[in-house]
């Protein structure tokens, strides 16, 4: 044998990890933008295996059963149409998706943490319509006072989001990588440029 025979019969089962599949609803949109619908590639070739989805586009890399080679799908269809939410939930991380991960006082991007436009001390309460993302330094500038009173001003004032808009807001922040089968399915109902 040619080399170390303890590296010819060891693989790297975290090789293939990198190979994401991008999961589209049946109507061929993604079912998220932010986070990216995303399955690992063990779930995309047992959905395909089960016959749930449709496999549009493939890695050029396999895996290997004792019977069977199979090509990595790249993006993968769902057969049956997911219903998109009515209605978002209330979490830190739809938050700050809404605020666009700014801080809704100065604008600074970064490490953020929340605030009660109406103080809770106020008689605040922790809804869409009173809490904002907020940096720590103006979060502790407006302190337990009300807006008026702490000098500071919101850039927007906070509402309740569509699911619509948060996808569309979702867009603006695409994963660090981007697989070039997955292009013609993230973008395609974007306004081209004149």
């Amino acid at each position: 044998m040619d080399g170390d025979f303890r590296t010819e019969f060891v693989r790297d089962p975290a090789g293939l990890k990198h190979f994401p599949a991008l999961v589209l609803n049946a109507d061929y949109r993604p079912l998220s933008y932010y986070p990216l619908s995303l399955w690992p590639w063990q779930d995309a070739v047992k959905a395909a295996w089960l016959d749930r989805v449709q496999i549009v586009s493939e890695y050029d890399e396999v895996v290997h059963s004792p019977s069977t080679v199979i090509r990595i799908p790249s993006v993968v269809v769902l057969k049956d149409y997911v219903r998109p939410q009515k209605r978002v939930a209330f979490t830190r991380f739809n938050l700050f998706l809404r605020d666009e991960f700014c801080c809704q006082y100065c604008g600074a991007k970064g490490d953020l943490t929340f605030d009660h436009v109406l103080p809770r001390a106020r008689g605040g309460i922790t809804s869409w319509t009173n809490v904002v993302a907020a940096c720590s330094p103006c979060n502790l500038r407006k302190g337990s006072q009300v807006l008026r009173k702490s000098g500071l001003t919101l850039r927007r004032l906070p509402r309740q989001p569509q699911p619509s808009e948060l996808q569309n807001v979702g867009r603006k922040f695409p994963p660090n990588h981007l697989h070039e089968s997955w292009m013609d399915f993230l973008y395609w109902d974007a306004e081209l440029d004149a």
